[in-house]
């Protein structure tokens, strides 16, 4: 996980950046009204230019992001804030300077915009919150070092503004050395172009391993958007090796897994539905019903992290090894049992396993070729072993096996596999129906032992030799109704190159999980934007020089705006320990529950800055309690409203529409942020401190109700298993409604 890792600090520098000018622009303010005379309309101008910029910006960069690709919108952010830095730094005019900061916001909102999208596209799923969370914390380091560095200046007898904006320009340099010459770009956004072989190359640096066949399997999942998914359940135990006398179709409700070592393999058998998992997804089922307004996604989301095996979600007991589910042979023996019929097939078609090099094409990676009919042409394996699972109809593996299942590791506790099943049709000609299936472990090993179903042979095995799986089935992304027309002999998928989109896939917005996730990323940004930040940090200068920071400041013989430069740094130090808790504890307590934990701490913070205001205990109790509430409302809201919307926006989306919907989730933030900014000032004119804070305490309160009815926990899952539970839970919120 090093490379994702190093990777992922690389790709917040261009959050460092914008912590780093928010706090220069608060200081150089100062000196840029006195030496340009400005007036207050104009000031508010100067400082707001990067906020246009940055919501202007952000209606397109999604977009752009899915037709170009997140690497170049990363350099072009880059480029923009080293260019605005230098225009900044030579600033003849207020005109000038204005059109820097323009130049400066757009490079912002790139980088808000699509460095979590980056991040999460390219982080494993175990640790892909606390990757997302030092966004937060590289912005909030780069507004202390830029109040450092602004209140060094302020002892200088005459402070440039000039050259504090300049600055700027110097970690550009450094952002834009690190995007050019060490970013990648996105693997999943290049699958979704076709480009497998960059993707694969791209997931083996970020991995630190050879074998990534798993992850560029569920990579190519990820592409499909909607499509029916059934939630199903199977006992899963060891299976005897099958007797060569048994005749074919024999116990056709059974599905073969074979595991990654030689000879070893599993047998799954569909049961009624009784996991967690599967009775949430019952429309009106007893888990839905407890909670009034619940919304279904997040029992589904729920009734997965209930039952997470105690070791952990890194590597499934079910399959301890991880990689893929199918038995293996050395080498020669794989080659032993190509039968004649397959090496023409192959011959015809593609170039040998043998011949040739990776192409986009030829790629070894499960189930991506076009009219391919085996997998073990696809897999690439470990070097101490390869795949000899076959799916086609004379291979020795399987010749008395109607349904094959073939699956890899994916992450969080998740398995990836695939479903053929062939019968005779009723033209006698043989049919096939193919499905993908992301398992999961439900409980420990043998927690099913009263369960009424019985493993191969009718008799229950001993404790700890079969296991529970939750699955989701559904049609594989890939998958082409006309190709089965051409009635290829096994499994066949088009390539990605044939489905990649030159432009935004607007329609897909019309999805109901896709209109779902909108609806929880819109609603939470939104929230967080009117939840108070901006009102406490207007408000913290005020609270600090009553209770008489800034006087003992001027007392040590710094002026008043060092002095304010000073607190507002300690403030932003504050906050960084914090940051650093919720990184450790997001992928460990999750989004949902660092949400609901943390709310609450806000709300009450607020009502008893709202106390404070309307009741006179004395100007030092008052200063001590309001700068109490600050100092805990601060490192609250870091720790979870402050990075978890950014976060959850980033993985709720289905790869081929994120770029896109996170820009609409992050113009929503953007307005947000200027209609607080500017009715700020009228509503402390109008209703004065005490009443803007008891609005923000309503505002929490209504974001606690919707975190805990709307928003699902979504920790440790891969990308395209909670795409897929979008899809799942809108369905069955369709089907509850129209019952």
């Amino acid at each position: 996980m090093r490379g994702a890792a190093l990777v992922a600090i690389a790709a917040t520098i261009g959050n460092f950046l914008q912590g780093w000018d928010n706090a220069t622009i608060a200081g150089a303010i100062v000196y840029i009204k006195n030496d340009l005379n400005l007036g207050t309309s104009v000031e508010g101008l100067v400082v707001a230019m990067s906020l246009i910029g940055a919501t202007a910006i952000t209606t397109c960069s999604g977009a752009i992001s899915d037709w170009l690709g997140r690497r170049p919108m990363l350099i072009m952010s880059s480029m923009l804030y080293f260019v605005s830095g230098l225009v900044m730094l030579w600033s003849p005019n207020v005109y000038i300077l204005c059109l820097a900061r323009l130049l400066d916001g757009f490079g912002i909102g790139l980088a808000v915009t699509l460095v979590p999208v980056y991040i999460s596209e390219t982080a494993p799923s175990e640790i892909r919150g606390l990757l997302n969370t030092l966004p937060q914390f590289t912005g909030s380091g780069g507004m202390f070092l830029s109040y450092c560095m602004v209140f060094g200046m302020s002892l200088m007898d005459s402070p440039s503004w000039r050259l504090m904006l300049g600055v700027l320009s110097i970690p550009s340099l450094l952002y834009f050395a690190f995007t050019v010459f060490y970013l990648p770009e996105s693997p999943r956004w290049l699958v979704s172009k076709g480009r497998m072989l960059e993707a694969k190359q791209v997931l083996q640096r970020l991995r630190g391993r050879e074998d990534v066949s798993g992850e560029m399997a569920l990579l190519v999942e990820g592409l499909g958007i909607g499509g029916e998914t059934s939630i199903e359940e199977y006992i899963i135990g060891p299976a005897d090796e099958l007797d060569e006398s048994q005749e074919p179709g024999a116990d056709k409700d059974k599905i073969r897994l074979y595991g990654p070592e030689e000879g070893l393999s599993w047998v799954a058998k569909p049961v009624a539905g009784q996991s967690i998992l599967s009775i949430a997804s019952r429309p009106g089922s007893m888990v839905n019903q407890s909670i009034p307004l619940m919304d279904p996604l997040v029992t589904l989301f729920g009734s997965v992290h209930e039952k997470l095996p105690e070791t952990g979600s890194t590597r499934s007991m079910l399959f301890p090894n991880f990689g893929s589910m199918f038995s293996t042979a050395e080498p020669h023996a794989r080659n032993e049992q190509w039968d004649e019929e397959s090496l023409q097939r192959e011959g015809e078609d593609y170039a040998s396993d043998a011949a040739g090099g990776d192409s986009d094409d030829n790629l070894h990676s499960p189930l991506i070729s076009r009219q391919t009919t085996s997998l073990e042409k696809d897999m690439v394996p470990p070097a101490s072993h390869i795949s000899s699972l076959s799916m086609r109809r004379h291979s020795t593996l399987v010749q008395d096996v109607t349904e094959s299942v073939g699956g890899t590791g994916i992450g969080g506790g998740w398995q990836l596999a695939w479903k053929w099943s062939e019968r005779e049709g009723e033209d006698g000609k043989k049919e096939g129906g193919f499905k993908r299936i992301y398992l999961h472990e439900e409980g420990i090993p043998g927690s099913r032992r009263g369960s009424l179903v019985s493993l191969p042979g009718n008799d229950m095995p001993a404790e700890g030799e079969f296991i529970q799986a939750a699955a989701l089935v559904s049609q594989p992304a890939l998958y082409s109704k006309e190709l089965m027309d051409q009635h290829p002999v096994g499994p066949a998928m088009v390539h990605p190159a044939e489905t990649a989109s030159e432009g935004p896939v607007w329609t897909a917005l019309l999805d109901p999980g896709v209109k779902r996730a909108l609806l929880v990323g819109i609603g939470i940004q939104i929230l967080q934007q009117f939840s108070g930040i901006n009102g406490v940090l207007y408000y913290t200068p005020q609270i600090l020089e009553e209770a008489g920071v800034e006087v003992l400041l001027s007392n040590l013989g710094l002026g008043s705006d060092s002095a304010s430069f000073l607190i507002s740094a300690f403030t932003t130090l504050l906050m960084l320990p914090c940051i650093g808790v919720a990184m450790k504890l997001m992928d460990i307590s999750g989004r949902r529950r660092l949400l609901l934990t943390t709310i609450p701490v806000l709300i009450v913070s607020l009502i008893i800055l709202v106390f404070s205001e309307l009741v006179d205990l004395g100007t030092v109790v008052n200063a001590a309690i309001s700068t109490a509430c600050v100092i805990v409302y601060f490192c609250c809201f870091v720790m979870g409203y402050g990075p978890i919307p950014n976060i959850l926006c980033s993985e709720i989306f289905p790869t081929r529409v994120r770029g896109l919907c996170i820009a609409i989730c992050a113009l929503v933030y953007w307005v947000g942020d200027i209609i607080v900014t500017y009715t700020l000032p009228v509503m402390l004119s109008s209703i004065g401190l005490a009443g803007i804070f008891g609005i923000y305490a309503v505002v929490c309160l209504i974001s606690w109700v919707f975190v805990f009815l709307k928003v699902p926990e979504t920790k440790g899952m891969p990308l395209e298993v909670i795409t897929e539970f979008f899809a799942v839970g809108a369905r069955q919120a369709g089907a509850t409604k129209n019952e």
